[in-house]
């Protein structure tokens, strides 16, 4: 059955699962600043209850992807299918709520997703499983965390006297490293779609993860950014001043 026309997201063709998650956690960022900028005297009110239950599916969808890679089994497999699986229910919950508390059962699922998705990865890589993607030779240590900031649903933009800033919660984003993945068609913007900084100022533009920065990211997350610089050339040690010592 299609997905209502009139839910606040459109879910894109499956990615592998580990890029699927992280598109899946963006999905969830725009659900809770549709729900941080609804009218609460709109008709389009009950929306959010699609909304979430349409983000419920997903996430279990999500769950069985893993699933079906049948990987190894491990401590930190199991607590990222687990952390998936109370996501799903708090969606599900989140649909028979009100507003207030719908918000609240959603707002910490895009860490969760993207903390289960980097476990994910990290126990593919570890295991040598097959599955594991090459890291993608794009992103450096820079990219990379940015990349990461903006899956967590971390980073919006704002302009200000023909000037872009570039906010973050977490690690700081650049604005020359965010033009630089909007070029590379790894990053876009969802213009005045996140709530405002403060009262009364204007709403902001949420940064996301295209589906090809989702693929793209889900090829090194989970491993340290520092690990994609490659290591600096020892500088050459200084000739010696030292000068014999005279005879007596």
């Amino acid at each position: 059955m299609p997905p209502s026309p009139d839910a606040l997201f459109d879910v894109p063709a499956p990615a592998p699962p580990v890029a699927r998650l992280l598109v899946l956690a963006g999905e969830y960022t725009r659900h809770n600043d549709s729900l941080d900028v609804l009218d609460t005297s709109a008709p389009e009110l009950g929306s959010y209850v699609r909304s979430a239950e349409q983000l419920a599916s997903e996430t279990t969808a999500a769950i069985t992807a893993v699933a079906g890679l049948r990987l190894f089994d491990h401590a930190d497999l199991t607590a990222a299918l687990v952390r998936l699986k109370q996501v799903a229910y708090l969606a599900d919950a989140a649909s028979r709520h009100e507003l207030v508390a719908s918000r609240v059962l959603t707002a910490f699922a895009p860490e969760a997703i993207v903390g289960s998705a980097a476990r994910i990865a990290a126990h593919m890589r570890r295991r040598q499983s097959g599955h594991a993607p090459e890291p993608d030779e794009r992103l450096d240590a820079v990219r990379q965390t940015a990349l990461h900031e903006i899956a967590l649903g971390h980073v919006v933009s704002t302009s200000s006297q023909g000037r872009d800033y570039v906010h973050s919660a977490g690690a700081r984003v650049l604005i020359g490293t965010l033009r630089s993945l909007e070029a590379s068609e790894l990053a876009e913007r969802v213009p005045e779609s996140a709530p405002p900084a403060y009262v009364p100022g204007g709403r902001q533009d949420r940064i996301r993860l295209s589906t090809a920065g989702a693929i793209a990211l889900a090829t090194v997350i989970g491993s340290s950014p520092a690990a994609r610089e490659p290591s600096p050339t020892p500088a050459p040690a200084p000739a010696s001043t030292k000068t014999a010592p005279r005879g007596h």
